[in-house]
């Protein structure tokens, strides 16, 4: 895990306080001079990424086709910081710039003739929901479990595990409620018994909610994940995580894939592959986003912004959130928080509102930045915002909703 700590180690009172002990990091950004809800979607970088920025810009100036090797130094400071949150000593890692491209090489390296059955939940991101969606549309059997109760979700999910499924598709965290899938170990004696594979999607789980394979029991599990939320690396920062003693050939295939063995002879009608993660890997790429996500990672280490801090921040910035919504004492029939225990939460709160959108459009209006998926309105606190700030968010939704009780009154009459 990440150890190295500044002298002397932040506590929760410098990050609630006014002004947050943090912000002064994130200067360009300006986080102590706006109302940034977002971190659930897009966190603020600190000022140190543009160092990660500038340097790339260098070495490419300097060494021209000669800087892939410092190229490769900052991807591999990535994939240590990666496996350094999963607190993964087993596992190999490969980078690309979305989850989106690893989930199709992964998906291109299943045995779908044989098993053409694919579970998962409703209630998974896009990059998996879409193209599933579409699979199906090509004669894939998709089983989508209901996400609507998640304590008993893996449960739900191993039922559904049989001889001709060839993988299980789930997220840590649930990107539209925030709530927490536990227990995902659950899956996994189904899945080895049946001979498929699990994928685990720790995208809304990383930065926000700790998540160790070994304490999770997922150390044979595909985990991808990336930093553009929680962990401020910004785009292109995406990865995914082989499970040991998989040599998997995907059909959607780079030819970064063959580096590992350029060396040895062709085998005369097959395509040649490195061994674990190395076996999907893509192509030629733009590695500026490394280079600022080592910086990032560089930076969490110097602040002491380890995976249990960050949970300490995030639980007590969604709980004053919850708190000061509960005392508005708001009509449930214009705003509704969902009755969850805080430690049942991810990293941001969902409130149920039928005007999610004009709620979205007036806080714009306000300054304050939050975003809504259908009916839902998500508030995304960050470690950099202070606790005053937070309460300025809920005193504008508050005048908001109080604005559309006034208006529906006012129809129905």
């Amino acid at each position: 895990m990440i150890t190295a700590l500044p002298s002397p180690p932040l506590s929760l009172d410098a990050l609630t306080g006014s002004p947050n002990a943090l912000a002064p990091h994130y200067s360009a950004f300006r986080v102590a001079e706006r109302l940034l809800l977002t971190g659930h979607s897009h966190q603020a970088w600190p000022d140190r990424a543009r160092q990660g920025q500038l340097r790339a810009f260098d070495d490419a100036a300097a060494h021209a086709d000669e800087k892939w090797s410092r190229a490769f130094a900052a991807a591999s400071r990535v994939e240590t910081g990666f496996r350094e949150l999963l607190d993964d000593r087993d596992g190999s890692y490969v980078l690309a710039g979305n989850t989106h491209e690893l989930l199709i090489r992964f998906l291109s390296a299943l045995p779908l003739r044989e098993r053409p059955r694919l579970v998962t939940t409703d209630g998974e991101f896009h990059t998996i929901r879409r193209q599933l969606d579409r699979l199906a549309e090509e004669g894939l059997e998709v089983v989508r479990v209901s996400a609507d109760e998640p304590a008993s979700l893996a449960d739900r999910l191993a039922a559904e595990v049989d001889d001709r499924t060839a993988a299980v598709l789930v997220s840590s965290v649930l990107f539209g409620t925030g709530r927490i899938v536990p227990n995902l170990a659950a899956v996994v004696p189904a899945t080895q018994r049946h001979g498929c594979e699990l994928l685990v999607d720790t995208y809304h789980a990383l930065g926000a909610v700790p998540f160790q394979l070994p304490e999770q029991g997922l150390g044979e599990a595909f985990v991808v994940g990336g930093g553009y939320k929680y962990l401020q690396l910004g785009e292109g920062n995406c990865f995914m995580r082989v499970p040991p003693g998989r040599d998997l050939r995907p059909v959607i295939t780079g030819w970064f894939a063959e580096f590992a063995d350029l060396a040895a002879p062709p085998i005369p009608g097959q395509v040649a592959y490195g061994h674990g993660a190395d076996a999907f890997i893509g192509a030629t790429y733009d590695p500026t986003s490394h280079y600022r996500a080592a910086e990032v990672f560089d930076f969490f280490a110097t602040m002491g912004l380890t995976p249990t801090f960050l949970r300490q921040v995030s639980q007590h910035q969604v709980g004053l959130l919850t708190r000061e919504i509960d005392a508005l004492d708001l009509d449930p029939r214009v705003l509704r928080r969902p009755v969850v225990s805080l430690a049942e939460i991810g990293g941001f709160l969902m409130l149920e509102t039928p005007h999610a959108e004009a709620f979205d459009q007036a806080l714009r209006e306000r300054g304050v930045l939050v975003d809504h998926r259908g009916t839902r309105l998500r508030l995304g606190p960050a470690p950099y915002l202070s606790d005053r700030q937070l309460r300025d968010v809920v005193g504008h939704l508050g005048e908001v909703a109080t604005s559309t009780t006034t208006t529906r009154t006012e129809g129905i009459g």
